[in-house]
C-alpha cells in the first residue's frame, strides 16, 4: 500500500483541504511497492509534454504537474528540451541535484537496467516524452518493457497524443484502427506501402495512421495524391494544439481539385480510410 502524504508532502502553495489534491499526491509522492525480496520499489511515472509552446493548462492537467514536482530523476530524450518543458511545468528545482537519463537512439540496451536504479532504491522517477505521450512513436517503450521485468510499478499520466486527437477529429473509424509509425523513405517503397495501407483501408473498413518527418510532409502528401484510390478519404491534422492548428477530411480527388497545404516542417498526421 502506498503511504499517506503528510503535511510537508505538499508543493509550497497547494491547498492542503482539497481532496482532489490529497488523492492526487497520496497515490503520486509514494506510489510504492513491496517487490519480491520485500524491498521498497519506486514508480516509473510516463509523463506526457506538450505538442507545442501552447499554455499547458489547456493539455496537462494539474495532477500532472504534482506528481512531477515529487520526482528528482527524469529519464528524457533530450535534455536541453526535457529542462526546459520541466521550467515550463513550474518544475523549480535546482537541475543540478537532479538525475537525468538519456535515453534515445543511440543509447545501449545494457544501459537501461542503470536508468531504472532509483525506482529499486525506493525513489520514483519520470519518464518524460519528447512530445505528446511516452511510449508511442517513441523509444520509451524499452524502459517501460525493463520495468516490468523487473516488477517496477508502471503509472501512465494523462496528456496529448496527437495520433488519438486526429483520429478523434478525422470522423473516420474508431473502433478498428492500426498506427504504422513512419512509412520507408525511399519513393519506390513509400508507394507501394501506400497502395498496401489504401486496399487494406477499403477492404477491412479499419483506420489507417501513419506520420512523417515534417521536412518531409509534401513529398509524402503528394504521393498519397497520386497513388491512393480517388474515393479514398484523408485526413490530414497538423499542427495539434497549437494556434496554428489544421484538421480537414475529404477525399483523394477532392484534394486534387481544391488543393492542400503547405506542411513542411509542420507536424502532422495522415489518416486513410473509408
Amino acid at each position: 500500500m502506498p503511504n499517506l502524504a503528510g503535511p510537508d508532502d505538499f508543493p509550497e502553495g497547494t491547498c492542503r483541504d482539497s481532496t482532489r489534491v490529497v488523492l492526487v499526491v497520496c497515490n503520486a509522492k509514494q506510489a510504492t511497492m513491496k517487490d519480491s525480496s520485500s524491498k521498497i520499489t519506486g514508480t516509473l511515472y510516463l509523463i506526457p509534454s506538450s505538442l507545442g509552446e501552447r499554455d499547458l493548462s489547456s493539455v496537462w492537467p494539474e495532477g500532472n504537474r504534482l506528481v512531477t514536482l515529487t520526482l528528482d530523476a527524469f529519464i528524457v530524450e533530450n535534455l536541453r528540451t526535457a529542462r526546459r518543458f520541466l521550467r515550463r511545468a513550474g518544475y523549480d528545482k535546482d537541475f543540478d541535484t537532479v538525475n537525468f537519463f538519456l535515453l534515445n537512439k543511440h543509447t545501449a540496451p545494457g544501459e537501461l537496467q542503470s536508468f531504472l536504479a532509483p525506482c529499486k532504491e525506493g525513489r520514483s522517477i519520470g519518464l518524460l516524452s519528447e512530445a505528446g505521450v511516452p511510449c508511442i512513436a517513441d523509444p520509451g517503450q524499452a524502459i517501460v518493457a525493463e520495468a516490468h521485468q523487473r516488477n517496477i510499478p508502471v503509472k501512465p499520466l494523462t496528456g496529448p497524443s496527437s495520433i488519438m486527437l486526429a483520429l478523434m477529429a478525422s470522423g473516420m473509424n474508431g473502433q478498428a484502427f492500426c498506427f504504422h509509425g513512419y512509412l520507408p523513405i525511399q519513393q519506390t517503397g513509400r508507394s507501394r506501402k501506400i497502395k498496401s495501407l489504401d486496399k487494406t483501408a477499403q477492404q477491412s473498413g479499419a483506420t489507417q495512421i501513419f506520420m512523417e518527418t515534417p521536412y518531409r510532409n509534401n513529398a509524402l502528401l503528394k504521393d498519397l495524391l497520386a497513388h491512393a484510390q480517388p474515393h479514398t478519404r484523408l485526413c490530414i491534422a497538423a499542427d495539434l494544439c497549437m494556434s496554428t492548428e489544421f484538421v480537414q477530411t475529404k477525399s483523394i480527388s477532392e484534394w486534387q481539385t481544391h488543393g492542400y497545404p503547405d506542411l513542411h516542417k509542420r507536424p502532422a498526421i495522415f489518416l486513410l480510410g473509408q
